[in-house]
C-alpha cells in the first residue's frame, strides 16, 4: 500500500499502485479476447456459419 508521505488518488492507490492494477487488467483482458477469438475460430472451422 502507499507510505503516508504518498499522494493518493480518489481510489485510495497510489499513481504507482494504480499503473500496476491497470496493467494487470489489460494483460487479463488481452488473454480473454484471445481465448474468445481462438474458440470462435475453431467453432467456425467445426461449424461454419454465414455461408
Amino acid at each position: 500500500m502507499a507510505g503516508i508521505g504518498d499522494k493518493l488518488n480518489t481510489s485510495g492507490l497510489s499513481d504507482q499502485e494504480a499503473r500496476e492494477l491497470h496493467g494487470g487488467f489489460m494483460q487479463m483482458t488481452i488473454l480473454y479476447v484471445a481465448i474468445a477469438v481462438v474458440a470462435h475460430v475453431l467453432c467456425w472451422m467445426w461449424r461454419p456459419w454465414l455461408g
